[in-house]
């Protein structure tokens, strides 16, 4: 099952549309294939290099607001979407956990933490 969503930066300068698998959400991110991508505008982007490992991350260069990360040496690029910029991001339910050996301890359990409601 596909679904089509939308996102933007926060001021709106870069939007962008994909159609994603939503079983492929994970916390934190959910990967896309280039061809599902279509990007209007281009963000800035900031090349970080983790184990040999070249990753762009993309960013509104206005409001900075975080867009996706891509891997420099995958071909076809997948790109790894920032949650908080999809507007179907309550639909996106998390399928599995990534990278779980160097979580902080206290994060794979946080119902106890007390909740804010709002932020002022």
């Amino acid at each position: 099952m596909r679904m089509k969503i939308e996102g933007s930066c926060h001021c709106g300068k870069i939007s962008y549309e994909a159609d994603i698998n939503p079983e492929y959400v994970v916390i934190c991110h959910c990967s896309v294939k280039a061809e599902n991508f279509q990007l209007r505008r281009q963000p800035k982007t900031y090349v970080k290099t983790a184990r040999s490992n070249r990753r762009a991350l993309a960013f509104c260069a206005d409001c900075g607001s975080a867009l996706y990360s891509t891997s420099l040496e995958d071909h076809p690029p997948l790109f790894n979407l920032r949650l908080g910029g999809i507007k179907q991001r309550a639909q996106l339910v998390p399928k599995s956990q990534g990278f779980c050996s160097s979580a902080m301890p206290w994060a794979m359990d946080i119902a106890d933490i007390p909740r804010i409601p709002e932020q002022s």
